[in-house]
Order: C-alpha cells, then structure tokens, then sequence
C-alpha cells in the first residue's frame, strides 16, 4: 500500500472557522459552540457532519476528523437538542476537561487487517508530535465494491496533548499503516476552533 495523498485543509463540512484549536475555551466561545450545535439540531443536520473534517469528500478515499473540545461541545449540544435537551454544565465541564483531542482517520485497504498496528503523528515545522494512545480496527468492514479495491474500510484514532500542539503552526498528519505506506494530510488548525 505504498499510498500517499496529500490533501490540503478541510472540507468544511460545517465547521465556522475559528482563530485555532482553543485549549481553554472562553465563556463566549463556549456558548457559541453550543447555538451552534442548537442551529444544527434545528436545520436536523445530522451530528456527524458537525465535526472538524479533512481528507476527500469522495466516497472509498482516506478522510478524517478533528475533535476538539469546542467540536466535542458543538456535537454534543446537537445531540441533546435533537431530543429537546440541553447539555448540563457537567456535561460542558467533562469535555472542558480534557487533556487530549481525538484524529479520526478512516483508510482504505485490500486486507480485512491491514489497519492494525496503524501508527499516527503530526508534523509541526519539522517538530514530531506523537500521540498518547493509538487505536485501530483489527478487523476492518467491507466496502460497498467488495471484492473490488478497495476491499475494506478501517477507523484509525489516535489521541494528542494539547500541552504538546501548537495550534497556530502549519500541521501534516502522517499515517502509517504497518504493512506500508504513507497516507498524509495537511490540516489548517486556524480553521476549527
């Protein structure tokens, strides 16, 4: 699988551009987020596509997504609000305190396992940020053209500081499956909050 796709920002699905991922997100921004999340719930856009994505906009090509906690804030209060809810503080509290945000990537291979032991890292300038935790599908789904290439689908998520991210500098997202390859991305954090 010796792939490597270089993509540049987000598809923007619905993502307002932000001024980069907010590590203490102030009250205004908080509450932005969740009218946001209200918005979307209203228009019945489905919570999925509330999420930071990047990658291909076409079916059967690597993408993926950011969760940051303004995102993670974004989609929760459309969950909530889609049941007629709204979040608790706790509820906000519990993302607010996260030390970590989650980089979905799904790929794509010809082997129900290629995804495992799947290894992630940002590039910042030069600077290596690895992640804290790794997690892969062992067992990747069939594609809608199975048994034609390609053949399966795999989730790869990995976890990052944010002590160890600058979220103003210019980010590749390099993706190694362990049989080969390279799938990379370029991501714009001044693009999502």
């Amino acid at each position: 699988m010796g792939l490597t796709l270089a993509l540049l920002g987000f598809s923007g699905l619905c993502v307002e551009p932000g001024l980069a991922i907010q590590i203490d997100p102030s009250a205004t921004a908080i509450e932005a987020a969740m009218q946001r999340g209200k918005e979307a719930a209203q228009e019945r856009l489905p919570p999925d596509r509330l999420y930071a994505w990047f990658g291909s906009d076409r079916d059967l090509e690597p993408r993926g997504f950011l969760l940051s906690k303004l995102v993670g804030i974004t989609v929760m209060t459309s969950h909530f609000a889609l049941r007629g809810e709204t979040p608790s503080r706790s509820d906000i509290d519990q993302i607010l305190a996260e030390k970590t945000f989650l980089v979905t990537v799904h790929l794509f291979g010809d082997r129900p396992d290629f995804a495992r032991d799947t290894y992630v890292v940002m590039d910042q300038g030069g600077k290596t940020v690895k992640p804290q935790h790794v997690r892969f599908d062992g067992q990747a789904a069939r594609t809608s053209v199975w048994p034609k290439a390609p053949a399966y689908r795999a989730k790869v998520v990995a976890s990052f500081n944010y002590a160890d991210l600058d979220p103003l500098a210019k980010t590749r997202l390099l993706v190694y499956p362990a049989r080969g390859g390279e799938v990379t991305f370029d991501l714009d954090f001044a693009r999502i909050d």
